[in-house]
């Protein structure tokens, strides 16, 4: 992955777009610190096109229509008020 300055980025915006297209997401930094990532949009529609929302997730779940659990009883521990 390619690292741009900020100023860089700007004055050779097309060759960044370019890069992003054939070479894979470009990062742009401003003061030393990465803030952006340029990426093609065939990668940006494939990273949100599997995105399900949140009810078919849950729904997506294991059944759980049949669900019992077995165990014994249990009546707590004896104490003593001394």
């Amino acid at each position: 992955m390619s690292r741009w300055q900020v100023q860089e980025a700007k004055a050779r915006l097309s060759e960044v777009i370019e890069k992003a297209m054939h070479d894979g997401p470009q990062t742009i930094s401003r003061h030393g610190t990465d803030r952006v990532v340029v990426i093609s949009i065939e990668d940006y529609q494939a990273l949100t096109a599997r995105k399900p929302n949140f009810k078919d997730h849950l729904l997506g779940g294991p059944k759980v229509d049949d669900f019992t659990i077995e165990r014994e009883p249990d009546f707590g521990r004896e104490v003593s008020f001394e």
